[in-house]
């Protein structure tokens, strides 16, 4: 079964002539699909491979994942409120660079989103009350925070914000 996925649907693609090059490729996304996430990490991993680094295509993956998951959560319409039709959207941006793969997830939340602080706690801290050790919210940007070299992010000029993940890659050796 071959076709576009809903979420990519009202979307656009930027960069495929610099993603044969190896540097750039962004997807748009509607955020109130239902195929928002799978969509993302199915461009996440075709670009890596098309890249020739498919050794990190797992972490980014899951990175590209939550990254998505939470700008889903979190997607407000804000502004756009009264607009008939409006559709908030996720941008998804790869980049890479001769040391480095940077990921980008913008969307219209002006919200700072909340990055982990610490190792959080563990079970010495539960004292007997084992469900407190697993959180059903939360987690996404703890899990980029171990799995990339990186986490950050900032305001956009439009209201929403950018958060981001940087992934050091191997020398390359001649």
């Amino acid at each position: 079964m071959g076709g576009a996925l809903p979420a990519a649907a009202g979307g656009k693609v930027w960069g495929d002539g610099l993603a044969a090059e190896g540097r750039f490729r962004a997807l748009s996304l509607l955020a109130d699909a239902r195929d928002t996430p799978h969509a993302a990490r199915q461009m996440a991993v075709g670009t890596l491979i098309a890249w020739d680094l498919p050794g990190i295509a797992d972490e980014v993956e899951l990175c590209v994942s939550e990254l998505v998951t939470n700008a889903v959560l979190h997607a407000i319409v804000g502004r756009h409120l009264c607009e008939p039709g409006y559709r908030p959207t996720i941008t998804l941006t790869l980049r890479a660079w001769p040391r480095w793969l940077f990921i980008d997830v913008m969307d219209e939340d002006p919200s700072p989103p909340t990055l982990p602080i610490g190792d959080g706690f563990g079970p010495e801290l539960a004292e007997g009350v084992p469900e407190a050790l697993i959180l059903d919210h939360g987690r996404g940007l703890g899990i980029v925070r171990e799995l990339a070299d990186q986490v950050w992010w900032m305001p956009d000029g439009d209201g929403g914000k950018s958060v981001f993940c940087r992934f050091d890659l191997e020398p390359v050796r001649s």
